[in-house]
């Protein structure tokens, strides 16, 4: 079944955004969200990359404007070139970030690895042919998707870290504080950081864009002052000669001084991230009317101070901003590092939430922060591990040069990624010829590998910690997803065949009680080989069985509407059921408290319309249209007892359940209105889930990598994570749960 049938795209943003005032207004947004994080890396670009250069020591002029061209070509190719004239037109309907265009190449190049590999979705294509013969092609891309969300959540680490503490140092420069006193200053605004997380970024979303404007225009007349006052020579940067000449002046030290320069694009790939929230042109308003000229003024007003003040190289920020501006600029740097913060925050939030949709990262609960701004979030789980690992790296490191070479790797290699995403999806999606795909990789991946070369040289003073770290996310989200499709595999090869179900009749061969059953799966077109287990060894059954199937699929979001798809399992004797339930990979599943009522009023729907219709596959399509016709009314009675010392005792509350049909329509037939009141009866008995709870481990003539794999790192990741009862919202007393253990 394709799961993708009826979606419509919902995301199409620029019709609604027609007017010059709304794009106004999304811009204005747009600057809080998006680019906190880039606008506070003036506060240490030059201290990370000149630090590098003979430790800053005796540092001439014409290093420093060759450090400025350098810091202006790199900031004009890619952000400006690569993300806006190409990256941001490249989105999953509306939405945008790494796995976005994985889910745009998994449409259009056949790249589901492996669940939706057993039945392979085609839309036509070449490139489909070469991924589809090849599954290594396909381990590979998901391994490299896997490593840049892996980057990411490190970027979610390092970006506060160095954000807080490179804004908090800057109270030395005016007051003679110890080292100790200002990292227990910055460990404390990380902390309050941290825990005002689960208030969500609503409640302090309208202060983002007014302190990130105020910022940006704050350095931009800083630095437009300091090129006029210092030295207007350096204008003459714009000319690519300087970064020629500044490599034959400094040699291999300039190289890994390019370590610290692409410290100027870092936030660049929230462009694309936070391409769901806003529109495509709205980014590009604010990134070119506001964004790129105060940060070039911003740049070159730096350099100009150091031009007559070599020796200010270690604050050489907070040492260019004049006297009587000091205290607001650094009030207002401490409140942008936060916002910047906030928006990394929140970006890794999103990034792990559609991985565990995609079963690419362990169960965690999600939580929405806000009901009028669509995907704001909240992982507590995720929240406090980023902050007892951001405390360490602060504490660890004490200084901003060395957490600037851990950051700089990962700030390279997410653009890396995306750039071999990207001309993928040039050839796979776009349908350009093959040329255009490897002129776009080989010009934006040569800078990006110089980059990523000169980074690499620094792993001993601290890049050591990227590759780490984001090395033990990946193989904990590649373990996690390689058990998943293991047990998918075992159910789909050990599946109840539809034959042997329909041989028991209707009975199934036990006895049917009252009631609705909800038996969940990960096969959206079989019966899991849980069924069976129940069926011998339970002696009765629910009268109404629902195999109900939620699925991610490769869409970003999924309307209520068109959530249902409802079939049936046998003939209407049998009373069973298949609902699959199809979630995007930024949808919350199950966030919806009345699933059981709205899953039921599906079923009746479908009972209703199923008459009228003759074709199995109309009926899904129609069962999934939303325009909902048929109503649930429920009430409840409340029948009371004798009276204890005048006291009335309730002994029971008893449930009334009716549907209603759309008024005007035909009389249903006598079978339709049997079936219906059925499963009214069976909805006021009430709902019972029945979940599989299980264990998976290696057979015993497995491999020892597979056996660590599985047994160690896959079963620790499960007894840890959310258990799959609290993740589906189960309630307590309406849950049956079987233990089975499974051999791969």
């Amino acid at each position: 079944m394709d799961l993708e049938i009826g979606l419509s795209n919902t995301n199409n943003l620029m019709s609604s955004w027609s007017s010059l005032r709304s794009i106004a207004m999304l811009a204005y947004q747009s600057v809080g969200v998006v680019y906190g994080d880039m606008s506070i890396s003036p506060l240490y670009v030059y201290s990370s990359s000149l630090s590098r250069l003979r430790g800053g020591v005796d540092m001439e002029e014409e290093e420093i404007l060759g450090m400025l061209s350098f810091i202006l070509w790199t900031f004009s190719l890619i952000p400006l070139l690569k993300y806006v004239f190409f990256v941001l037109n490249a989105d999953d309907e509306g939405e945008g970030g790494l796995f976005a265009l994985y889910s745009l190449l998994c449409k259009n190049a056949n790249l589901r690895v492996p669940k939706d590999s057993v039945k392979p979705h085609f839309r036509g294509g070449v490139d489909k042919s070469f991924f589809e013969r090849h599954a290594w092609a396909r381990v590979s891309v998901l391994l490299i998707v896997m490593l840049g969300t892996g980057m990411v959540i490190v970027d979610g680490v390092l970006t506060p870290a160095i954000s807080v503490l490179s804004a908090v140092s800057g109270i030395r420069v005016k007051a003679n504080l110890h080292e100790g006193l200002v990292l227990a200053i910055a460990c404390l605004v990380l902390v309050g950081l941290f825990a005002l997380q689960h208030f969500g970024t609503r409640k302090v979303a309208f202060m983002f864009a007014p302190v990130v404007i105020l910022w940006l225009l704050s350095i931009g007349a800083i630095g437009l002052y300091n090129v006029v006052s210092w030295n207007p020579r350096v204008l003459r940067a714009i000319s690519p000669c300087y970064m020629f000449h500044f490599l034959r002046m400094t040699g291999k030290d300039g190289v890994v001084s390019l370590g610290g320069i692409l410290l100027c694009i870092s936030g660049a790939e929230a462009m694309h991230a936070d391409l769901g929230h806003f529109s495509r042109f709205s980014i590009k308003v604010a990134f070119l009317g506001l964004v790129y000229p105060c940060l070039v003024l911003a740049y070159m007003g730096e350099a100009a101070f150091l031009t007559k003040h070599p020796e200010s190289i270690h604050m050489s920020f907070y040492n260019s901003i004049p006297e009587s501006v000091f205290w607001p600029a650094f009030l207002t740097a401490t409140l942008a590092s936060v916002v910047g913060s906030q928006a990394v925050i929140s970006a890794t939030f999103s990034v792990v939430q559609q991985c565990a949709a995609l079963d690419c990262f362990p169960r965690v609960r999600v939580v929405h922060t806000s009901k009028l701004i669509y995907g704001q979030i909240y992982i507590p789980e995720v929240n406090w591990i980023l902050m007892l690992l951001c405390l360490a790296v602060t504490l660890g490191f004490q200084d901003t040069l060395s957490i600037g070479h851990a950051y700089g790797i990962s700030v390279i290699s997410i653009m890396f990624i995306t750039t071999c995403l990207m001309a993928i999806v040039i050839k796979a999606s776009w349908k350009k010829p093959f040329c255009v795909a490897m002129a776009f990789l080989l010009f934006f991946g040569s800078i990006e590998l110089l980059y990523l070369f000169a980074s690499l040289m620094k792993v001993p003073q601290g890049g050591w910690f990227t590759l780490l770290l984001s090395s033990i996310f990946l193989v904990l989200m590649y373990v996690w997803h390689y058990g998943k499709s293991k047990k998918y595999e075992f159910d789909l090869h050990n599946k109840v065949p539809m034959e042997t179900l329909l041989g028991l009749g209707p009975s199934l061969g036990i006895v049917r009680v009252p009631g609705i059953g909800l038996i969940y799966t990960e096969l959206p077109d079989d019966v899991p080989p849980i069924f069976a287990h129940f069926m011998t060894n339970l002696p009765a059954f629910h009268k109404v069985l629902v195999v109900v199937c939620l699925r991610s699929i490769h869409v970003p979001t999924v309307p209520t509407t068109q959530r249902y798809l409802i079939s049936r399992i046998g003939t209407k004797d049998y009373k069973m059921f298949r609902c699959i339930v199809r979630y995007g990979y930024t949808d919350i599943i199950l966030e919806d408290e009345d699933f059981e009522n709205q899953l039921v009023l599906n079923i009746a729907e479908f009972m209703w319309k199923e008459a009228e219709l003759e074709e199995a596959a109309l009926v899904c399509a129609c069962a999934a249209s939303g325009d909902s016709t048929v109503k649930m009314v429920m009430s409840e009675s409340k029948e009371l007892g004798d009276e204890d010392n005048g006291v009335e005792i309730l002994r029971r509350r008893k449930r009334r359940v009716r549907f209603e049909l759309p008024k005007g329509c035909e009389p249903v037939d006598a079978m339709v209105e049997k079936e219906l009141v059925e499963l009214s009866q069976a909805k006021e008995v009430g709902v019972v889930y029945i979940l599989e709870n299980s264990c998976i481990q290696a057979k015993k003539d497995s491999n020892l990598l597979k056996k660590i794999a599985i047994d160690f790192v896959y079963a620790f990741l499960r007894r840890n994570c959310r258990a799959p009862a609290f993740t589906l919202n189960v309630p307590c007393m309406s849950r049956i749960e079987a233990g089975t253990v499974y051999y791969v």
